[in-house]
């Protein structure tokens, strides 16, 4: 009894601590990298045109147009990447599919010699290839995980992937511009803004990475807060040689 409860506890312990991070970071990733990239890119942009001792109405239609294009630049440029990627799988699974047809029992025996190089006896690995070759759309998943590394029904969607783009860009490139539209009058709400925006864009960050909030947050905040510094600079230097 006392072995049967200590297995027990055993699997217990190990469940409670066998979870890993998503190490392909889902939605979260991608959505936070669009936003800080939106607000990196628009800081850097607002303060190399604030450096050239323009108009605040200057730096603030700056901003906007830099929103815009950036928003729009980032979906059709995410939309032609994955559609061209879904594109592409689909082709090779057209190709899969009719090798299936064709040649079902060539399929059979190279997913069998497929299990077979992972250790899997051969007798065992030409029943289980057999057995999962009796469904065709189930051999054609099959496969294509197994040869191409894709499961053909979790496909990215084109207009998904542009939409999330365009809106977590969107939203990045407002922060800095953001203060301006409340009624600030000089660069520096819009700055202070946009660093806490970097700082809190590398936290959430942390939260796919193995490294701390802090850590994540500091390192985001310090390569934004440069980007915005060295920008300002050239403003400032190309304002005054136009000048």
């Amino acid at each position: 009894m006392a072995i049967i409860e200590t297995e027990a506890t055993l699997h217990e312990a190990h469940r409670n601590n066998h979870t890993h991070r998503d190490v392909n970071g889902g939605w979260l990733r991608p959505a936070v990298f669009g936003a800080m990239d939106g607000l990196v890119s628009n800081l850097a942009l607002m303060t190399g045109v604030a450096g050239g001792a323009v108009s605040q109405h200057t730096v603030v239609l700056s901003g906007l147009a830099g929103l815009a294009a950036g928003a729009f630049s980032m979906a059709a440029g995410e939309y032609t990447s994955v559609a061209s990627q879904r594109e592409l799988v689909e082709a090779e699974l057209d190709v899969e599919r009719r090798q299936l047809r064709k040649h079902p029992k060539d399929e059979e025996a190279e997913l069998a010699a497929l299990y077979e190089s992972r250790g899997v006896e051969p007798g065992l690995a030409r029943e289980v290839a057999r057995q999962l070759s009796k469904d065709p759309e189930q051999a054609l998943e099959i496969h294509a995980r197994e040869e191409l590394g894709i499961d053909p029904g979790d496909l990215p969607s084109p207009a998904v992937a542009a939409v999330s783009s365009f809106a977590s860009f969107a939203l990045g490139a407002l922060i800095p511009v953001l203060p301006y539209l409340l009624g600030a009058s000089s660069m520096w709400p819009a700055v202070l803004l946009a660093l806490l925006g970097l700082f809190l864009c590398g936290a959430v960050v942390a939260k796919v990475t193995a490294r701390t909030w802090w850590y994540s947050g500091l390192r985001q905040l310090f390569l934004g807060g440069a980007a915005a510094g060295v920008t300002y600079a050239l403003g400032t230097l190309f304002g005054t040689a136009v000048g």
